[in-house]
């Protein structure tokens, strides 16, 4: 309406401060059609309503409802989510139930870096057109975190509809999705996501009309290791049959997990670290570090407007950007071979490799980067379901 140089809109109350956010047009907010009318005839005076979405925008930028410094013990997985979050990766967390998997995942948009206000625009238009923004909702200043059941439809994961509505990957959009128990999901389900992870937007087309949503996320999974939830456990005894756990992880495609770029073994935390009162490192404090390894990635990617972090380069890119060295390689080599590495791992530890390496403000990719990116592969282990 802006470009087309209407003076502005008579909108239901509710609704007039999310139109606000556009600036240079009146917003005339009524609560009945008399006043409208009113209003048109000149027997009633509105103000317009004013909302300064710089000052709305800037100020919520910190509201987090959940921060890393309530989580005790977990270290070596909340350092994954920080190397998640400064490369752009996609992460699987597999591990028992109630070893904090989910109140993990939920944390994670506090330490992304704070949205853009073109960003933070981007994914307001696509709650709004969904319906999703509440009542006197104006601009979404904090990164969306989607969390479907498994039992969601392929049409509301992707969107679709006689009238095309964006779905779960388009809501998720400059966020986080969250697939909790991913081999519950149907796997036709889990197939259609893969186009939108590759190309970062999702096509839908009807015979009268083709309407493209944008669906740039970053994908959490969690799972079970097996269908009782304990093998590998420290303590509990794992009660399924030979081939079960195997059977139960072919549930998730290979197409879809080599994806993921992290694999991670969450285990429970012990009694001593979840009654201990020492505080742990808060969400703000990790953020920091996420940024300068994400300053270095725009610096690097600055002739590549398709490209702006790490997960995002292409194998060609690779190549050119993860270079290794003499003992690098050697290590990569003995890694692949003793842990049984398919091919499809070596990018992927290159990848969180070069993410390390930044986080460390480190200009070249050590051993030492290498040794812990390798970590990160574990569903790729041969005979790591037996």
């Amino acid at each position: 309406a802006r470009k087309r140089g209407f003076k502005g809109f008579i909108l239901p109350l509710e609704n007039a401060k999310e139109a606000s956010i556009v600036n240079s047009l009146d917003i005339i907010g009524v609560e009945t059609l008399n006043q409208a009318a009113d209003f048109l005839m000149g027997d009633l005076a509105i103000e317009p309503l004013i909302t300064d979405t710089r000052e709305i925008f800037y100020h919520s930028l910190d509201d987090v409802e959940f921060d890393f410094a309530d989580v005790q013990g977990q270290e070596n997985i909340k350092r994954a989510m920080e190397i998640a979050a400064a490369g752009g990766h996609n992460v699987i967390m597999i591990g028992p139930p109630g070893a904090g998997k989910t109140m993990l995942a939920k944390r994670l948009p506090s330490i992304l870096p704070p949205l853009s206000l073109q960003e933070a625009l981007e994914a307001t238009k696509i709650h709004s057109v969904a319906g999703k923004l509440g009542k006197n909702a104006s601009l979404l200043a904090n990164r969306p975190f989607r969390s479907p059941h498994h039992t969601i439809s392929d049409v509301a994961l992707v969107g679709g509809g006689g009238n095309p509505q964006p779905g779960e990957i388009s809501l998720a959009h400059n966020g986080v999705l969250f697939l909790d128990e991913l081999p519950e999901f149907k796997r036709t389900v889990l197939e259609v996501m893969r186009q939108p992870l590759e190309e970062r937007k999702v096509t839908i087309s009807r015979a009268k009309v083709s309407v493209d949503y944008p669906a740039n996320f970053m994908l959490i999974a969690s799972m079970n290791p097996c269908p009782c939830g304990y093998y590998n456990h420290p303590e509990k005894e794992c009660v399924c049959g030979p081939g079960i756990v195997q059977r139960y992880l072919n549930k998730v495609s290979g197409p879809l997990l080599d994806r993921i770029d992290l694999h991670v073994e969450v285990t429970p935390v012990k009694f001593d670290e979840m009654t201990s009162t020492r505080k742990s490192e808060s969400s703000k404090a990790i953020r920091e570090r996420v940024i300068q390894g994400r300053d270095r990635q725009k610096e690097r990617f600055s002739n590549n407007p398709e490209v702006y972090c790490n997960a995002m380069m292409p194998s060609h890119m690779v190549k050119e950007v993860c270079q290794i060295n003499e003992a690098g390689k050697a290590l990569l080599k003995t890694a692949m071979e003793r842990l049984g590495l398919s091919a499809r791992a070596y990018d992927r530890i290159l990848k969180v490799a070069r993410t390390i390496a930044d986080i460390a403000d480190s200009a070249d990719i050590k051993v030492e980067h290498l040794a812990e990116a390798i970590q990160y592969r574990s569903l790729d282990r041969e005979g790591w379901a037996g």
